[in-house]
């Protein structure tokens, strides 16, 4: 659940050019750091089956040395102030039919030679094993990202279709720090199919039964992406991504560091209020990113307040069919 910043130029398609490349200032180890992401074009995630995930469509057979010709592109955006690298896939960096071994060996040495402090990458849990853990450890500083979506496992296997567990994730976590690696849990907030209310809870219940394996929690709001389940049903009327005031309760319920960047805020296809306090809200959101300070929160007010509310009332008057 990425955002994206920068698109490449040239054929959205091209297996020699990156799907995008962007520079921020990020929350890494407890402080502001200049980071570089960059969101390599592979030939996609070999699951490809959750309810909300639309990366698929981006892929593109890419070779080994595709990949790294890729990697080249991105790091012509880096500069002396960026310590933190992301690289991600739309899938797994871990997953060897996705990123060659020959690809991310090149790619790690490249980073410990230009002197990168901290690698951020994404895997599925069932790719997390000593070996490919170790080779990024060997190079560098690495936090493995794997996206649990929720600590309900009915939620995740039924509504979202992750295909693995909470416990996947426990073991694959506690290998992680086994070998001393850093763990980002990556969670949603509102899946398909559940209310509003029932969404806040959950994933305000999932922050706190995934902070014993995590060092960080992301807070990923549901955007609806093409060519997904959850476009038909939001084509139809049966789902509306997050409010933003569902996000501000999370994310003042929850033990910090907790992160999220509200992608796509105030649009149809993001989370989104009213459309007169979105923006105000998502800044406020990304600044508490940087400080983890909730009291930024306290002043954020809008008519579209009273409506969000009555609508969890509502939802618990209407046995828990979501109102759209």
């Amino acid at each position: 659940m990425k955002g994206k910043k920068m698109k490449g130029s040239g054929d959205r398609l091209d297996p020699r050019r990156p799907v995008s490349v962007w520079r921020s200032q990020d929350l890494v180890d407890g402080r502001p750091a200049q980071a570089l992401t960059m969101i390599l074009r592979t030939r996609g995630c070999r699951w490809n089956r959750c309810t909300m995930c639309g990366y698929a469509s981006e892929g593109a057979p890419a070779s080994a040395d595709d990949l790294i010709a890729q990697f080249e592109r991105g790091m012509e955006r880096c500069s002396p102030e960026v310590s933190v690298i992301k690289i991600y896939t739309s899938g797994s960096f871990l997953d060897p039919e996705e990123m060659p071994a020959k690809s991310r060996d090149q790619i790690l040495r490249r980073l410990q030679a230009a002197g990168i402090e901290k690698l951020i990458i994404e895997t599925r849990p069932e790719y997390v094993n000593s070996s490919a853990v170790e080779e990024c450890l060997s190079r560098l500083q690495t936090e493995f990202a794997m996206g649990l979506e929720t600590a309900n496992d009915l939620i995740r296997e039924q509504l979202i279709r992750k295909g693995f567990l909470f416990q996947d994730f426990v073991r694959a976590s506690e290998e992680v720090r086994r070998l001393g690696g850093g763990v980002k849990a990556y969670l949603l907030l509102k899946p398909p199919l559940l209310t509003e209310g029932q969404a806040l809870r959950d994933a305000i219940a999932s922050v706190r039964a995934a902070r014993p394996y995590a060092d960080m929690i992301s807070l990923n709001l549901c955007n609806v992406q093409r060519n997904t389940p959850v476009e038909r049903m939001w084509e139809r009327g049966e789902f509306r991504p997050p409010w933003l005031w569902s996000a501000l309760e999370v994310l003042k319920a929850s033990p910090p560091p907790v992160i999220c960047d509200p992608v796509g805020a105030g649009t149809r296809r993001g989370p989104h209020n009213c459309g007169l306090c979105d923006a105000s809200l998502a800044e406020a959101i990304r600044k508490h990113d940087l400080t983890q300070d909730v009291s930024i929160f306290n002043d954020l007010n809008c008519q579209c307040k009273k409506a969000w509310q009555k609508l969890l009332e509502l939802e618990e008057e209407s046995f828990g069919n979501p109102l759209c």
